[in-house]
């Protein structure tokens, strides 16, 4: 097949394309860097800033060689709104949407690599390379910006004490699993309390059966939440050696601006690198904890999670059910109601040990939980009852 023949014009509005992106991209840096009052993210941000000049005077070079003028770069009124927007929404917004947009033309220069410049070996040797910067890129970006949530804190905190092998993840699987199996059963009992005219039968039939199933779907989650570790992290850590014996360049390069943002200088961040990747195995490592956090080979047993979990589950799910063993109607309904608002609380209380709130107040939260599921719950079963 004959290749395919280039269209100059096209190969000119992608590279004004490329040009125009490079000098948004860094005035977009230098703008956070403006306002970011941390020196050492700031003067990371410069430095992604003069890369991307970098990159716009090749651009600016490459249409001198077809014959074209680059385009003027205008503050239009879009880029004034960008840059307000940019201003108003904070700057760690601003930093994941600069993250998004790395990642965007990280792959936009394999792809002109491929196509577009097809032949032009120089060219495109210049466009992986670009591309290799903009990944970096992204990667320190995602680095500097903190999770967007208090729970997606608290993941990543409890993601990274059990990749490093502490212990105590079967705590965190009981206490969870005790909270799932209370939460569910009692709506279960408070709604088919409700439905059933608070019929002892009807409850305990379904309370048990909820707690069968609650039992079963914890114990089999937390087993493959378990062996999922394990297989991400081997996955993850052959995906970080192949890139280091790519391209070890980059690799150092991103190494280097992880060990800025904890404080070092450039040069001494360099050198850092440099020495560590004299040791293939243990850049690897270092560079997935970086990354993801994933660091020593000890994960939670397998069966020993389920085993936790599924246990927990089912001794929080069988306190709803307990006073329904020995009578029924609405005095068992209450009973099981006081007992499992206790329940509630003790259960919080003792999620305080894996978090950093108070033992009370987590316990009230939990308390209010229950008492909001036993309200719905029990005012829906009413509900369906009444339509029966």
């Amino acid at each position: 097949m004959a290749p395919e023949q280039k269209n100059p014009q096209q190969t000119i509005d992608v590279a004004k394309r490329n040009w125009q992106a490079e000098v948004e991209t860094a005035q977009t840096y230098r703008d956070l860097a403006e306002r970011e009052r941390d020196e050492k993210r700031k003067g990371i941000l410069l430095r992604m800033a003069e890369a991307e000049e970098r990159h716009a005077q090749r651009w600016e070079a490459k249409l001198k060689e077809l014959g074209a003028q680059p385009p003027v770069y205008n503050n239009t009124f879009a880029r004034r709104l960008n840059r307000w927007w940019n201003r108003i929404a904070g700057a760690e917004i601003a930093i994941r949407r600069m993250e998004a947009t790395e990642e965007k033309q990280e792959a936009e220069f394999h792809d002109q690599a491929e196509r577009t410049f097809a032949g032009e070996q120089e060219v495109q040797e210049f466009l992986r390379k670009s591309a290799l910067e903009e990944k970096a890129h992204a990667r320190a970006l995602s680095a500097m910006a903190p999770p967007v949530s208090p729970r997606t804190a608290l993941d990543k905190i409890l993601k990274r004490e059990r990749w490093h092998g502490r212990g105590g993840s079967w705590v965190a699987d009981a206490i969870y699993g005790a909270n799932d199996g209370l939460g569910a059963v009692f709506g279960i009992v408070s709604g088919v309390a409700g439905a059933t005219n608070n019929q002892q039968h009807y409850i305990l039939i379904s309370g048990l059966a909820g707690m069968l199933a609650s039992t079963l779907s914890m114990g089999a989650g937390a087993y493959l939440a378990a062996k999922s570790e394990a297989e991400v992290y081997e996955a993850e850590i052959s995906r970080e050696r192949a890139e280091v014996e790519e391209n070890p360049e980059e690799e150092i390069e991103e190494m280097s601006l992880f060990y800025q943002l904890q404080g070092f200088t450039p040069e001494e961040s360099l050198k850092m690198a440099e020495r560590l990747a004299q040791q293939p195995e243990q850049f690897v490592q270092a560079m997935a904890q970086s990354e993801l956090g994933l660091s020593e080979h000890r994960f939670p047993n397998q069966w020993s999670a389920a085993l936790s979990a599924g246990i927990s589950t089912a001794i929080g799910a069988f306190v709803p059910i307990i006073p329904f063993f020995f009578s029924g109607g609405l005095g068992a309904v209450i009973a099981s109601f006081g007992i499992s608002l206790v329940a509630h609380f003790a259960v919080g209380a003792l999620k305080s040990l894996i978090t950093i709130r108070s033992w009370w107040a987590s316990g009230l939260e939990m308390t209010w939980i229950g008492i909001i599921v036993a309200v719905v719950t029990y005012g829906l079963g009413l509900a369906f009852g009444a339509l029966g």
